[in-house]
């Protein structure tokens, strides 16, 4: 073999290595944030996090869900807020998650709250089952990462995907504050991934309806 092969044969290999080390993660670069939120995760540990009832750990910079039935849950309560961040679903099919939030137990013998929860599953990503209206519909891309807007404002609710509108409604009852929570369902609904968590937290109006802004 030429001396020219042997180098061209070795760049060939280490480009495939980097392909396969990474297939999970897409490849693609995180998307840069622009807004003025507070980072919920800083892409090296897990602080400022409580992890109940499942296994998740901190891979290549993104919270993996690696097994369980359970919660990654927020060490503080939130009212209202611009929740940003990004996830991908690492399942070929059937992957299930969700983002609860505004919830402060979990009721005995439960994996989860009862509510409220903006459902990751597989052909309700974006969806909320407990409100009316609140239903996304070609917004989210399978097999790619995904960027998620969740804004809480007193009794509504509204939800972006990639920067377009899913939906806007109301009906929010319950606590006025509670945790929020990467929900791992990974036994029937596979691992994911999630990074670029930021919280903008807004301020309320005095009958709680909504913020003064």
């Amino acid at each position: 073999m030429s001396r020219f092969g042997l180098i061209f044969g070795v760049i060939v290999c280490v480009l495939v290595f980097g392909v396969c080390s990474c297939s999970d993660r897409g490849g693609d670069a995180p998307a840069a944030y622009t807004g003025d939120g507070v980072s919920l995760f800083d892409g090296k540990s897990l602080d400022g996090w409580t992890v109940i009832n499942c296994k998740a750990v901190v891979d290549g910079g993104d919270i993996l869900l690696v097994e369980g039935n359970g919660l990654v849950q927020s060490k503080e309560k939130y009212g209202n807020f611009v929740l940003e961040f990004d996830w991908k679903p690492l399942a070929e099919d059937k992957w299930d998650s969700g983002i609860y939030f505004r919830y402060d137990t979990v009721p005995k013998n439960r994996f989860w709250p009862k509510q409220y929860q903006v459902n990751l599953k597989k052909g309700q990503e974006g969806n909320m089952s407990s409100l009316e209206g609140a239903t996304s519909k070609d917004l989210f891309k399978p097999g790619q990462w995904n960027r998620f807007k969740i804004t809480v404002d007193g009794v509504k609710v509204s939800l972006q995907i990639n920067g377009k509108e899913a939906w806007q409604t109301e009906g929010l009852s319950g606590p006025e504050k509670g945790y929020i929570a990467l929900q791992a369902e990974v036994p029937q609904g596979g691992k994911h991934r999630f990074r670029n968590i930021y919280i903008t937290e807004l301020k309320e109006d005095a009958d709680n309806t909504g913020t003064t802004n």
